[in-house]
């Protein structure tokens, strides 16, 4: 799904429950540079920007749907069952759930980022280029928007009624516990897409035959959640951004900062504690410097 760190190998066997499995070998690809020109001239870096913002309308296409649906159908003034609708573990599953389809459909085009805090993490990681990390955060926003402009152009009345499904910062909480939800929430999720991605533990767990959009779909389903009623659960910067620019209320946009500065701030931490502690990069860079 994304590139990883310098080449090494394993060349132990790992042993799990008794049974020794023969660990294969593996090879991180070299750092990405920070400007390729050459991949400007390719198709497949068109193809993947396509590919990013096509998942990100249908993943907020079909995901405010659900959160507009859901509180439609637990109106007082149009339902008495306030037990109705999907509730907040159906919205949780929606999110996860269209991440977990949309990283499968993609990852092999794109990398299925569907996020710009996941495009930021992999390029302070350098497993993406300054071009791809910023023409994929504009395609995903403008996928964004337009997803919200469907469900907008579909359900005008419920979208204005029942707030657009936008992001903001509930009452009783302050900005301090908004930002630490949306920072923590996204280095959860950077941090498993990281895990699950990562070349090495692939090697090492081969014999675990485990799909890697399956994980980072359940990290996404458990922050939402864990924050729903914080936030109602932002951690991709570009899902707050189209909501917002489509409902245009005043209070989606006073929070926005919210929603952009939390995540980056959890997907830079997320890259740093993988890249630097799981993986040792400090060490490895410390050692490289000292043997010149």
């Amino acid at each position: 799904m994304f590139g990883f760190g310098h080449a090494s190998s394993l060349g132990k066997d790992v042993e799990v429950g008794g049974h020794e499995y023969g660990a294969k070998d593996y090879q991180d690809p070299p750092p990405a540079d920070l400007f390729d020109a050459e991949e400007l001239t390719k198709w497949s870096f068109y193809r993947a920007i396509i590919a990013e913002f096509i998942a990100t309308l249908l993943f907020l296409y079909i995901t405010i749907l659900t959160v507009i649906g859901y509180k439609s159908q637990t109106d007082p003034a149009h339902s008495s069952d306030q037990c109705g609708g999907v509730g907040i573990l159906g919205i949780a599953w929606a999110f996860g759930g269209m991440i977990f389809v949309l990283v499968y459909c993609t990852a092999g085009i794109s990398g299925g980022h569907i996020n710009p805090a996941v495009t930021f993490g992999l390029f302070l990681a350098r497993k993406v280029t300054l071009p791809r990390a910023f023409m994929y955060i504009v395609a995903q926003c403008l996928g964004a928007v337009c997803g919200c402009g469907l469900v907008k152009a579909f359900q005008k009345t419920y979208y204005h009624t029942y707030g657009g499904g936008a992001n903001e910062l509930a009452d009783g909480y302050s900005k301090g516990t908004g930002l630490g939800a949306e920072i923590i929430g996204t280095f959860v999720l950077v941090y498993t897409v990281f895990s699950a991605t990562d070349p090495k533990r692939n090697a090492r767990d081969s014999h675990v035959p485990v799909l890697a959009p399956l994980p980072i779909g359940f990290a996404v389903f458990m922050v939402h959640l864990a924050t729903i009623p914080i936030t109602g659960t932002g951690i991709n910067p570009a899902r707050s951004f189209g909501a917002a620019v489509m409902y245009g209320k005043e209070k989606a946009w006073d929070d926005q900062w919210l929603f952009w500065v939390g995540p980056m701030i959890g997907a830079a931490i997320a890259a740093f504690y993988h890249q630097f502690v799981l993986r040792a990069g400090a060490v490895k860079a410390l050692g490289s410097s000292r043997s010149m």
